[in-house]
C-alpha cells in the first residue's frame, strides 16, 4: 500500500511539473480576488436521533470571499447558515438559525494541476477545497472545531470567464460540539448516538474581480525564443552600424561647410576685384561663389542673393545682368556650359525664391576667368550687374 501511494505522489509531482511550465505574467495583491454566494442542503452523515443520512433536510445559505495565488493554488474563506426547516432539521434546533460554519480553504485547481494552464480557464474545471474551523449550534450553543472537503464541478461562463457556476458536494466532519473533540473521529451525544459530520450539496456562483493584467483571470507571459532574440540583437546591431556610418558622413559635412564658411569669411575680408571693361558698369557687390565643377547654390551663398532680390524690391524699376564664370582649370567647352549653368541657377533662385519677376533678369555665361581674382576659388562666381540706368 505503501508503495502504491509512493508511486501515485511520484507521477502528480510530475504530472504537476510539466504542466505548470506556462509563464504567467506578474500579479498584485489586489489581483485574482473573487467573490460568491451559494445555497443549497444539507442531511446528517448517520443516523442522528429521529434523522439519518438523506433524513432531515436542512437548507443552507453560504458566502465565500477567495483569492487565487497561482493558478493551481489558493484560499478562500467560507461561512455556511443552516435554517431549521421543520421538527426533523439538521440539528433539531428551535432556534431560526441551527447552525453556522466559518471555514479557511484550501483550493486546487486539478484541471491546471494536471493539463497545465493555457492563458485562460477552462469552460468546465474541477476544483477541490480541503481545510477547516469552527461550528457554532445555536441550539445547545456550544462551538466546536471542525474539518471539511469539498469538490466543486464549475463551468466559466462569458468570453472573459468571469463568472464561474459551480456545483459542491462536501463533507463537514466534527460539527458543532464539542469544542474539544477530534473533528475527524464519531463523537458519541448525550443520547448515546453517534454523529461524525453532514453531507451538504450547493450550487453556488463566484464573480472574479478585474485585475491590473486587464484580464478577470490569470495571463500567460508571451515569451520570445532564443533565434528570436539572437535576431533581434542582429537588427540592433545592424541598426547601429548604419547610424555609426551616418554620423561619420554627417561629422564630414560638418567639415566641409565650416571648411566654406572659414574661405567665405576670407573672401568678404578682401577687396573686391572686377572686371575692367571699356563700358563703366554698375556692378552690384555681393557675388555667389561656387563650388569647383559645381553649379548648386550653397546654402550659404543664399544671403547674396537676398541682398540683390531686396535691392530689386526696393527699386521697383531695376534690372540686372547675371554673369556666371568658371576658374580656368579644365576645358573651355565645360567652362562655358558651367558659367551657364551657375548664371541660370542664380537667376531661378531669384525668381523662384524670392519672387523676382524673370523679365527683369537676364543671364550670361562667360566661361573662364583669372581676372577676377588670383584664387582660382573665387573665380567661380557669379555676379551681378544693374542694368537699370
Amino acid at each position: 500500500m505503501k508503495k502504491l501511494f509512493l508511486v501515485m505522489a511520484v507521477a502528480m509531482l510530475t504530472a504537476s511539473a510539466s504542466a505548470q511550465r506556462t509563464t504567467i505574467t506578474g500579479s498584485k495583491a489586489q489581483d485574482n480576488w473573487y467573490i460568491g454566494i451559494n445555497a443549497g442542503a444539507a442531511t446528517p452523515m448517520n443516523k442522528f436521533g429521529d434523522n439519518g443520512f438523506f433524513k432531515g433536510f436542512a437548507p443552507k445559505v453560504g458566502l465565500r470571499i477567495g483569492k487565487n495565488l497561482t493558478t493551481v493554488f489558493g484560499l478562500a474563506l467560507d461561512a455556511d447558515a443552516y435554517f431549521e426547516a421543520n421538527e426533523k432539521s439538521l440539528m433539531k434546533q428551535k432556534t431560526f438559525i441551527d447552525a453556522l460554519n466559518v471555514d479557511i480553504m484550501g483550493t486546487f485547481n486539478l484541471m491546471n494541476l494536471f493539463a497545465g494552464y493555457q492563458g485562460q480557464p477552462r469552460t468546465f474545471e474541477i476544483i477541490g477545497l480541503v481545510g477547516g474551523g469552527i461550528s457554532r449550534s445555536f441550539g445547545v450553543k456550544q462551538t466546536g472545531i471542525n474539518g471539511k472537503a469539498a469538490i466543486d464541478f464549475a463551468l466559466n461562463l462569458g468570453s472573459a470567464k468571469a463568472v464561474q457556476l459551480y456545483l459542491e458536494p462536501a463533507a463537514i466532519l466534527g460539527q458543532p460540539f464539542p469544542s474539544y473533540a477530534n473533528p475527524f473521529r464519531k463523537l458519541e451525544t448525550a443520547n448515546g448516538k453517534k454523529y461524525n459530520g453532514i453531507f451538504q450539496l450547493s450550487l453556488g456562483l463566484n464573480y472574479k474581480f478585474m485585475n491590473s493584467n486587464g484580464t478577470h483571470n490569470f495571463k500567460v507571459e508571451e515569451l520570445r525564443d532564443q533565434a528570436e532574440i539572437d535576431g533581434l540583437n542582429a537588427k540592433i546591431n545592424e541598426l547601429r552600424a548604419d547610424n555609426n556610418a551616418k554620423d561619420g558622413k554627417i561629422a564630414a559635412d560638418a567639415r566641409e561647410i565650416a571648411d566654406l564658411k572659414a574661405k567665405l569669411a576670407a573672401c568678404e575680408a578682401r577687396p573686391v576685384q572686377t572686371i575692367v571693361e571699356e563700358k563703366k558698369e554698375n556692378i552690384l557687390q555681393p557675388m555667389v561663389i561656387f563650388r569647383q565643377g559645381k553649379a548648386t547654390i550653397d546654402a550659404a551663398q543664399y544671403a547674396s542673393i537676398e541682398m540683390v532680390a531686396k535691392y530689386m524690391r526696393n527699386h521697383k524699376d531695376a534690372k540686372v545682368i547675371v554673369r556666371g564664370f568658371a576658374s580656368p582649370e579644365g576645358k573651355a567647352e565645360l567652362n562655358q556650359k558651367l558659367s551657364e549653368q551657375r548664371a541660370a541657377a542664380v537667376k531661378n533662385a531669384l525668381i523662384k525664391r524670392y519672387k523676382i519677376a524673370a523679365d527683369r533678369i537676364t543671364t550670361e555665361g562667360l566661361g573662364a576667368t583669372d581676372k577676377i581674382s588670383e584664387e582660382n576659388d573665387f573665380n567661380r562666381v557669379a555676379m551681378f550687374i544693374d542694368t537699370t540706368k
